[in-house]
């Protein structure tokens, strides 16, 4: 593949017209490149997800996805409200989404399990009124 590709997005919040618009970027970026489908769907899933929290909770942020030779490293960082409990909001079911997400079909307390379940590597920083850093990392299959 040669050298790495980096591809980073600005999430605006509350701006749930175009939420979704960079996970398929990215997504069509790994097909674009050749990468398993498998793969491309777990990162789509990852990328999605993070981006509808951008969008929900924190009120914009960043979306960084790095691919590279045998994986993609994802970065999600806000300025948000931050998460006070966070063993509490990996619980699934668990949602702080306000009545006019879930109105929408969003908030049902999935996104950071299934960021999780889907991320070989996965780490989430916060802190209160500062907001959060998600890394996560999925490898590639070896052929």
């Amino acid at each position: 593949m040669g050298a790495p590709v980096c591809l980073e997005y600005r999430i605006e919040g509350n701006d749930f017209m175009v939420a979704g618009a960079a996970s398929n970027n990215i997504k069509n970026t790994l097909k674009m490149l050749g990468i398993a489908s498998d793969v491309c769907r777990r990162v789509a899933i990852i990328t999605y997800e993070a981006e509808i929290n951008l969008v929900i909770h924190a009120g914009g942020g960043t979306l960084q996805a790095m691919i590279s030779e045998d994986h993609v490293d994802l970065v999600v960082k806000d300025e948000g409200p931050g998460i006070a409990d966070i063993s509490k909001a990996m619980t699934a079911g668990y949602s702080t989404a306000t009545e006019q997400a879930r109105e929408m079909g969003f908030g049902a307390g999935m996104g950071l399990p299934n960021i999780k379940r889907n991320s070989d590597t996965f780490e989430i920083e916060s802190e209160v009124g500062k907001g959060t850093t998600l890394r996560s990392t999925v490898f590639f299959n070896k052929n």
